[in-house]
């Protein structure tokens, strides 16, 4: 029996079987493609390479956050079981979600007065943000109760590494990210840029490095120097990425030959929908845990 819900919003790209097996539970964003819309649904909806070979094609992609509506049924379902929530969302420095949540929290508790829903900003976002949902996992399923588990999340969020790098800036410039110039420059240069998080949960550019052969190296060099106990690190590693599965497996292996001690095996996943439809194909991103971000 769960002492507490563990909830996030799919825009933490794990599996639905991930979630499944951990007793985490999510609620959907939504995205448009060519006009039509569907659920940001773990790639029920959309199978990924169908997704990012559409974007390849020319296809046009919109995403919408979980309104306030939404989130309002999403808890009082379990609120209705005399429940208490935890919810953590997708960064508010790049997502409007966390105030959402709050809103539809504010209004919930008048009705349940005797309840606790938190709200936890996870300043990180896809894998990353599942990797903290996945550590709060663990210390609910070893008894601890809803304000340690948040509490401690507050304490150490900013510890969850996050590091990105993209191959193809063609939907950094077709989102307004990029300049059209500089995207056909680094294009043409073969440019990666390498990017992180920063304390506020916004998305950082670091270096720009040409060649994939490079940006693969300096990523895995990123936590070289910041993750907790540098080699002796043991903590789990996930990556994720969009349609480019043999970079992301060229870093994580890597990383289990530089890091001897890692709790099991780096596990790769998809990018889903949401941060896709703003990344396109050709992204990948690293997440552990490490020194405090900046």
């Amino acid at each position: 029996m769960e002492k507490f819900i563990l909830s996030c919003c799919s825009t933490a790209d794990l599996t639905k079987e991930h979630f499944n097996q951990r007793n985490i539970h999510y609620i959907c964003f939504h995205f448009e493609l060519d006009g039509k819309q569907y659920p940001d649904d773990l790639g029920e909806s959309i199978p990924f390479p169908d997704f990012y070979k559409a974007m390849q094609q020319g296809a046009d992609t919109k995403t919408s956050q979980v309104n306030v509506t939404e989130f309002e049924e999403y808890f009082e379902s379990f609120l209705k079981q005399g429940k208490d929530v935890l919810h953590v969302t997708l960064s508010s420095g790049i997502s409007g979600t966390y105030n959402s949540a709050n809103i539809a929290k504010d209004s919930l508790l008048e009705k349940y007065p005797d309840r606790k829903i938190y709200i936890l900003d996870s300043l990180t976002a896809s894998s990353g943000f599942g990797l903290l949902v996945d550590k709060l996992a663990d210390m609910r399923d070893e008894g601890k109760d809803i304000d340690e588990v948040y509490h401690w999340a507050m304490e150490n969020r900013l510890k969850l590494q996050t590091w990105f790098f993209s191959t193809d800036l063609t939907f950094y410039v077709k989102g307004g990210r990029v300049s059209k110039t500089s995207g056909f420059v680094g294009n043409l240069l073969n440019i990666c840029p390498l990017l992180n998080m920063d304390s506020q949960g916004k998305l950082i550019p670091r270096q720009k490095i040409r060649t994939k052969r490079k940006v693969i190296q300096a990523i895995v060099e990123q936590m070289e120097q910041f993750a907790e106990n540098g080699f002796d690190y043991d903590g789990k590693c996930y990556i994720s990425h969009s349609a480019c599965i043999e970079d992301a497996k060229a870093v994580a292996a890597l990383i289990e030959e530089r890091f001897s001690n890692l709790n099991g095996k780096v596990e790769i996943n998809d990018i889903g929908t949401t941060i896709g439809s703003h990344t396109g194909p050709g992204t990948v991103a690293l997440f552990f845990w490490g020194a405090v971000r900046e």
